[in-house]
């Protein structure tokens, strides 16, 4: 297996030239040698080097360099490709003690690229390529790890995950974003020792479940989570759906019919805030279920307003940012909403629209239709859907009305000297008459000249320009709403 040297680039083919022309060992190492076997594009660059941090300093231009761990960032600015603009350099290291499970005791430097190999979490990571020679260096049979699709630790798998426990959860992630299998020793280090993911920080734990959930295959990466006992460990909410069964509508139980929600956002490629919206919209079904003598079937009331409360806990404990926290919560808050397209009304969906917002009342409707497919419905976007978009439409559309005009009432009162009555209507609907028909006449200094004019007129001319400019009215809104309704194929 040989990596396509092309796809790296002149920039990193340069600061590992750099440290070898000063007379240094240099290798690109890690995940970025991984993913040119699997022909990926990189989302960082790592270079390791027998160069201590003050020799690797003086190289280049301009680095950073603020840790106690040796690591030496050469910062480019200029970098079109984010990925080159800041590239880390660390000092070959050898293995050391992990007392807070995170970091290493003491940082040691080495000078033999084997101890750095052998310090690193997976095979498919313990990779190091000179990109001069196009010489790879596999010490733990990495390549072929690759090739099997298998993730697979570096050395004993309970002392290598123990040094930072974090790695539990990060060979899921590896497994699932790569569509991998996690090895049968390291998957049963991972199931005994789940519990120390208790001692990761919130946030770590966060940037790990974002990636899976971010993931092509969020419901396999999940799932997995749940049989090796990390999800009790993040979001054990969920794992209360497994085996509940639901009411007729549904055809599989709450934990499935989650996932399978949650994989459609993936297969859609909707933001993380959708995915996660689709991963936690029924999470309140199971402190809310109820078994209805009445209809003979299990009811679930109320599961949206609990599913809300219980999200923002979630998201809360995860250290999620304000805002995607609020706009998730939204989302599972009203994905109830649509459920009648015979009852709901326009106005509802007006306060729907003020509750969500209109910047998320689309992102709403993607929810419900993958909550449709999870469901086990085989369309996406039938009749009713269509309908409830068409009336989102028509109710995020600008109002055909005096509302639209740059001048009020009050300002007509002001400059025609008017007292009030009908006669101010009158000349308002006479001024929407003229925009409707030329929309560039829809400035305030042109309409308080033209009401000016308008004021000076009798009583029943001034009104018969208004009502026509009220039969304008009519016959535009009825025009848009039929162009509305034929996009979305209703009625």
């Amino acid at each position: 297996m040989v990596p396509k040297l092309q796809a790296i680039p002149e920039s990193i083919r340069q600061i590992v030239t750099i440290l070898q022309r000063a007379g240094f060992q240099a290798y690109l190492v890690g995940g970025c040698v991984r993913d040119l076997l699997l022909n990926l594009k990189p989302k960082d660059w790592d270079i390791t080097t027998n160069a201590k941090p003050e020799q690797i300093v003086t190289l280049f231009p301009k680095t950073f360099y603020e840790n106690s761990f040796g690591t030496v960032t050469v910062h480019d600015p200029d970098a079109a490709d984010p990925t080159l603009k800041n590239v880390e350099i660390t000092p070959f290291r050898l293995e050391a003690k992990y007392s807070d499970q995170r970091h290493p005791d003491t940082v040691t430097f080495s000078t033999k690229l084997e101890d750095d190999l052998g310090r690193r979490d997976f095979t498919i990571n313990a990779l190091a390529l000179d990109p001069a020679t196009d010489k790879l260096i596999d010490l733990y049979a990495g390549q072929k790890d690759i090739v099997d699709r298998v993730v697979r630790a570096v050395g004993q798998p309970d002392k290598r995950l123990a040094e930072d426990p974090l790695r539990l959860l990060r060979a899921v992630r590896l497994a699932t974003e790569l569509g991998f299998t996690i090895e049968a020793q390291t998957e049963r280090a991972i199931r005994e020792t789940a519990d120390q993911l208790k001692a990761i920080s919130s946030e770590r734990i966060r940037e790990e479940f974002i990636r899976i959930v971010n993931s092509s295959q969020p419901l396999v990466g999940i799932k997995l989570m749940s049989k090796l006992g990390l999800l009790l460990h993040v979001a054990p909410e969920l794992e209360a759906g497994i085996d509940m069964k639901q009411n007729g509508d549904h055809k599989y139980d709450v934990w499935e019919h989650t996932l399978r929600v949650a994989q459609h956002a993936a297969d859609k490629d909707f933001p993380l805030h959708v995915r996660l919206g689709a991963l936690f919209h029924d999470i309140g079904k199971p402190p809310t279920r109820q078994w209805s003598k009445e209809k003979d079937d299990w009811t679930f009331y109320g599961h949206d307003v609990v599913g809300a409360k219980i999200t923002r806990q979630i998201m809360q404990r995860l250290r999620f940012g304000k805002k995607i926290s609020e706009v998730v919560e939204k989302l599972v808050r009203n994905h109830m909403f649509f459920t009648d397209t015979e009852k709901i009304t326009l106005s509802a969906v007006r306060r729907l629209i003020r509750s969500v917002g209109p910047e998320n009342v689309w992102d709403l409707m993607k929810i419900r239709a993958c909550d449709r497919i999870g469901m086990g419905r085989p369309k996406e976007n039938p009749y009713r859907l269509r309908k409830y978009e068409s009336m989102i439409e028509e109710a995020m559309r600008n109002p055909t009305s005096v509302a639209m005009l740059k001048i009020k009432g009050e300002q007509v009162l002001h400059e025609t000297k008017l007292g009030p009555g009908p006669k101010v209507g009158h000349i308002l609907h006479a001024l929407l008459e003229e925009v409707l028909d030329k929309p560039e006449l829809n400035s305030e200094e042109y309409l308080i000249s033209r009401a000016k004019k308008l004021a000076e007129m009798g009583e029943q001319e001034l009104e018969n320009l208004g009502q026509k400019g009220k039969e304008k009215k009519k016959n535009v809104e009825e025009g848009e709403l039929k162009k509305i309704r034929d996009r979305h194929w209703v009625k």
